[in-house]
């Protein structure tokens, strides 16, 4: 017989019930939505009688992937006023949403980070997300210096430029999915965990549309039109009015919905770890290289975070060799590996561009600084794959796409999981909104207006990080004197520099002039 397996996670208010198959037996789950009955005649008109005839809860919405992205959305969804009665499902096989994850401090850090924003960080305050990631590691960083392997400019950002406290905060990636957890289970908000992968997808006619006469409260759930039907692997079913891919860049959601991308490799590859100073750092650093930028993060406790991009080659070498050559390939690469430490101003770029700096005086933090020595590494070193991939439609009838499922970005400014947040944020306020005016949330009106909000902020910060990935992956005199005067004119043009602090601090200012 199969069972329903009820468990609360952490003692929270609010009930994760996880539906699981035992594997002695064929069926689906008791507790599951109902799966189609393989005797049932072959159409969907039968197919969702019987479906509703059962004793089943239908779900308003169905997020599939419950990493941060997905767990994100569930976060503020169950936070916002018209939202939080809606009964969500999770389809995830990650075991580590069936019960709590245990971080302890003196855990090493991971080597998956993400420098996350002030406008992501406002995203976790308002959901009541961020008290859970103060409890842990984090650091932030009020600097930030990029320069240029040639040697020719580089720049340096400041909070202080722009009234802020700190440009950004660097947080491991499992301490942001445990805190977003702790966070839904604070709340009385409806959810049940599917630990299962989504295998097939389908759109049915609800059973108002259907003529049937009587219908209970749970077929007029739906009221007319299509809902959708997710089978799982485990064989269990479940129907939703909105089916959410927040499932990664593998997005199986997306295919099964038939959204069709734009996508490119870059033939990199990045190396990500973790290394340790004898010093503590602050500062956000990034260095442009032949073969691709290195960027050096800081962690808190005298940790660092390195993702340096290079060729498949480069970073197969890279991930085997000792862990001494590696520590001396990472601070030569970082100091005068590739050419000298930048000048102060580059013919007479200093002068050439003080008539524009308005109010703020020089000051001796902006002379160049050299990143602070490596001395250990202490994660695991990974590689993964580099590449461009965006869908061309991010909705459609009872589907939406959010995070890496819509688009994934080159790794070079730690965008790629802001932007997610950022779609998160906005699908649930503008699903909040439909419902305040009585719209059917899988409606792909309402949907449409997520897609037009958010391929604004996507498309353009997409086009910033591809355009500075080719604009370095050229080794040319004259170029390189182009580049090094576009850091010169970052560094010193003040207007410039403060829209692209706004930028990519997420408020979704194209880095022009303000």
């Amino acid at each position: 017989m199969n069972r329903a397996i009820l468990r609360k996670l952490g003692g929270g208010r609010g009930e994760w019930r996880l539906l699981r198959k035992n594997l002695c037996s064929g069926g689906a789950p008791e507790a599951s939505t109902a799966a189609a009955d393989s005797n049932q005649p072959n159409n969907h008109e039968a197919e969702n009688k019987h479906s509703f005839t059962g004793n089943v809860k239908p779900y308003d919405i169905a997020i599939v992937g419950g990493g941060m992205v997905g767990m994100a959305l569930a976060c503020s969804l169950a936070t916002m006023p018209l939202t939080k009665h809606l009964n969500v499902a999770i389809v995830d096989s990650n075991p580590a949403l069936g019960g709590k994850l245990r971080i302890k401090k003196e855990d090493p850090p991971d080597a998956r980070v993400s420098a996350v924003t002030p406008a992501t960080i406002s995203f976790f305050k308002d959901v009541g997300a961020w008290q859970y990631v103060q409890q842990h590691r984090h650091a932030f960083y009020d600097k930030m210096q990029v320069w240029d392997y040639t040697g020719l400019g580089y720049t340096k950002y400041d909070a202080r430029d722009v009234n802020k406290e700190a440009l950004g905060c660097v947080v491991e990636n499992k301490v942001l999915h445990s805190s977003l957890l702790s966070c839904i289970e604070d709340t009385d908000f409806q959810k049940t965990i599917y630990p299962s992968r989504l295998t097939s997808m389908s759109l049915y006619a609800s059973p108002s549309s259907l003529g049937s006469d009587s219908l209970s409260s749970k077929e007029t759930f739906y009221g007319r039109g299509q809902i959708a039907k997710l089978d799982l692997s485990d064989g269990s079913s479940l129907y939703a009015k909105l089916v959410v891919g927040a499932d990664g860049s593998k997005s199986q959601v997306r295919e099964l919905a038939g959204f069709k991308t734009t996508r490119w490799n870059y033939s990199q590859n990045a190396v990500i770890c973790t290394v340790e100073h004898s010093v503590e750092n602050t500062c956000a650093w990034q260095r442009f290289l032949p073969t691709g930028p290195i960027a050096l993060l800081p962690m808190g406790d005298k940790f660092s975070n390195i993702v340096w991009t290079m060729n498949p080659k480069e970073s197969v070498d890279h991930k085997s060799m000792n862990e001494k050559d590696f520590v001396r390939g990472v601070n030569h690469a970082l100091d005068y590996g590739y050419g000298p430490h930048p000048e102060s101003s580059l013919l007479g770029g200093a002068h050439m561009f003080s008539w524009l700096r308005g109010n703020v005086a020089s000051s001796a933090d902006e002379a160049f600084e050299i990143p602070p020595k490596v001395v250990k590494l202490v994660s695991a070193r990974m590689a993964f794959r580099l590449s461009l991939l965006h869908a061309n439609d991010y909705a459609s009838k009872r589907t939406v796409l959010i995070g890496d499922a819509a688009h994934t970005v080159h790794p070079l400014a730690g965008q790629g999981v802001n932007l997610g947040f950022g779609d998160a944020f906005a699908l649930s306020r503008i699903i909040n909104e439909g419902i305040a005016v009585g719209t059917d949330i899988g409606e792909v009106l309402l949907l449409k207006k997520y897609e037009a909000e958010r391929k604004v902020s996507n498309v353009s910060m997409m086009a910033v990080l591809d355009g500075f990935h080719k604009a370095y992956s050229v080794d040319f005199g004259p170029l390189n004197i182009l580049r090094a005067a576009a850091f010169h004119a970052a560094h010193h043009i003040s207007p410039l520099k403060r829209s692209i602090i706004s930028f990519a601090s997420g408020e979704q200012r194209l880095p022009l002039f303000s």
